[in-house]
């Protein structure tokens, strides 16, 4: 029997899995249990369906809510406002691109190079390029005491959301959020370079997942007609400001390696190898730079 005052999650769990399932979620079940838990205050670890739920009168409300929005196309972090990445979580804005599983690849391959600088010379400056929520800066400092970060992004929304979480994770003193247009001004040097800029060719953007395209700002995911605008700005700045012997590391699209390669190559930069995501295709490279600083 459930304790006086509480009733069990299930009663409202399965209902609203079988809603989300019909309207075509691809998790349905994780997707309820994660709004119950924010409907409820619980942590999502701890909702399950046996899980007893304190009796609120306006929790049903505020689960039937969330509920319409999932099933609106929203997705279920930004309904929730926040999205575990790596080691932690991180808060949404409108204004930030929510942060996914493949691009903790990215900070795999960035952690490396960080590493390496503190090893050698006992601090890393590096500069995250459109940082968005910070998720990238942030883990990269959680990780490293001694590395510093500028965090650039064209939108001021976005670098308010960057610094609050920056502040939640303890890191916010070394991490320097800066409205810039790439490295427009930055004299250098630079250890390292990391970015995960806009990629998908303009005449994609519309053929997206609607939880994508009509939830992440766009300036965010449209990188011009064929993909590629913004490794060109990345590359040209880059040859001015990062070190020699230092890196740039790169998120990609599908496909577009050789040519991004190609850019880097062209401003002098030697390959250093590419990364695979989570589903065994390229998502990340890395470069060298034999150096101009």
């Amino acid at each position: 029997m459930p304790e006086s005052g509480r009733a069990p999650a299930e009663a409202l769990l399965q209902p609203a899995a079988a809603r989300l399932r019909a309207g075509g979620a691809v998790t349905p079940d994780l997707d309820a249990r994660l709004l119950l838990a924010e409907a409820a205050g619980m942590p999502a670890s701890a909702m399950h369906r046996h899980a007893l739920l304190a009796a609120s009168p306006d929790l049903p409300a505020r689960f039937a809510a969330f509920l319409e929005r999932r099933l609106a196309g929203e997705p279920v972090h930004r309904i929730i406002g926040r999205r575990a990445f790596y080691d932690h979580e991180f808060l949404l804005s409108p204004d930030t691109l929510e942060p996914r599983p493949d691009t903790e690849i990215l900070v795999d391959e960035a952690s490396e190079a960080v590493a390496a600088s503190i090893a050698v010379t006992g601090q890393c400056v590096f500069a995250d390029i459109g940082t968005g929520t910070g998720a990238i800066a942030v883990s990269l400092l959680a990780l490293h005491e001694a590395a510093t970060a500028l965090a650039t992004d064209i939108s001021e929304a976005a670098l308010v959301t960057a610094r609050q979480n920056a502040e939640a994770a303890g890191v916010a003193r070394r991490m320097l959020p800066v409205r810039m247009d790439y490295l427009a001004g930055l004299a250098g040097p630079l250890d390292l370079l990391v970015s995960n800029p806009p990629y998908i060719p303009h005449h994609d953007i519309a053929s997206l997942a609607r939880e994508v395209r009509d939830h992440d700002p766009l300036r965010a995911l449209d990188g011009g007609a064929d993909g590629l605008v913004a490794y060109r700005s990345i590359a040209e700045f880059a040859a001015a400001v990062v070190r020699v012997g230092g890196e740039v590391i790169v998120e990609i699209g599908i496909g577009q390696g050789p040519s991004i390669e190609e850019i880097f190559r062209d401003k002098g930069f030697v390959f250093v190898r590419t990364a695979k995501d989570l589903g065994g295709k390229d998502r990340v490279l890395r470069f060298r730079s034999p150096g101009r600083v």
